[in-house]
């Protein structure tokens, strides 16, 4: 349980990242991929109906006893809220109403937020993007962890620990790796968030309130669903940096395991990448992938040779532009 990992830096590469020749590659012999290339008008309502859902289980929290509303805001409200993550980050995509409407998904990302009670749509969004152009990318992915975190969750009870505690970590790094201006978004988004929070404790109570928070930082952390977060990059086998899940929960997170066939096509919505490997399968069967994201965060704590550290990192050459 003590043991310490062997890891003492990241592996440091100095290749570009894969995906962008890959795309050029796949596209010029399957052309017929950039049909894909289009709004899935679908997540709206997904996205509508997901907020409904949690609402409706505000409700019926108010009067339960505590033991009950930490239940369900593990078994369900978790679920809901890190399924609305996954959908928030189809919608920084502009996957709702398309690159032509990029404000509709700014805004369509705010109402999304609402039900998980801390403001992140906005923020997410710029972050996001400096991860899929600079994927590894020093001082700029805000993705891969601080030293930090690699030097001192080096052990398998930290290695849980981190896993427990990591949706401090994605709130805290960016503002030590790369602290942005705020926007006028922002402040939209952590308004709307602050109004919105207020009403469910005026209309339901503080049990409403405990209940949408809890869900929110358990589905985060200690859940099967997290596994994604370590399943999409960390280095479990050397030379190999994004990593794809075609296991089941990809039917509650939008297809977010297709994650070779993400960075590959990011303007191809969740809902068609399994179309994607279909047309392709010659570049993504043979690439390595998981069927269990429980397997994957057991693996990380127990593997010796895995750490926050079992990340590629790159210095980045040239003009670097951000969000």
């Amino acid at each position: 349980m003590g043991n310490t990992v062997a890891r003492e830096d990241f592996e440091w590469v100095y290749t570009d990242q894969p995906h962008a020749d890959r795309r050029k590659e796949i596209l010029a012999k399957h052309p017929e991929i950039k049909a894909l290339m289009k709004p899935d008008y679908n997540l709206i309502w997904v996205v509508v109906l997901m907020v409904l859902a949690q609402l409706t289980a505000f409700y019926l929290v108010k009067d339960l006893d505590w033991k009950w509303v930490v239940f369900w805001a593990y078994v369900f409200g978790s679920c809901i809220s890190h399924s609305m993550t996954l959908a928030i980050h189809e919608v920084s995509h502009n996957s709702a109403f398309g690159n032509s409407k990029a404000m509709w998904n700014r805004w369509f990302g705010i109402f999304a937020n609402l039900p998980i009670g801390l403001p992140y749509s906005i923020s997410f969004k710029r972050y996001h993007m400096d991860h899929h152009r600079y994927l590894g990318g020093d001082g700029i992915d805000v993705d891969i962890p601080t030293n930090f975190e690699g030097w001192f969750f080096c052990t398998r009870f930290r290695k849980f620990i981190w896993i427990v505690l990591q949706p401090f970590f994605y709130a805290i790094r960016p503002l030590c790796i790369n602290p942005k201006p705020i926007t006028r978004l922002e402040i939209i988004n952590l308004l709307a968030q602050l109004i919105f929070d207020v009403a469910i404790y005026y209309l339901w109570g503080v049990k409403s309130i405990f209940y949408m928070l809890a869900g929110s930082v358990l589905g985060l952390g200690l859940h099967p669903i997290s596994g994604h977060f370590i399943a999409e990059h960390y280095m479990f086998l050397k030379g190999h940096e994004t990593y794809s899940y075609y296991g089941p929960l990809n039917l509650l997170t939008f297809n977010v395991g297709y994650h070779n066939e993400h960075h590959d096509f990011p303007n191809i919505p969740g809902k068609s990448l399994p179309l994607v490997k279909k047309i392709a399968a010659e570049y993504y069967d043979n690439l390595p992938q998981y069927n269990s994201w429980i397997k994957v965060l057991y693996d990380f704590v127990m593997d010796d040779t895995i750490s926050p550290y079992s990340r590629m990192k790159r210095q980045l050459k040239g003009e670097v532009k951000q969000d």
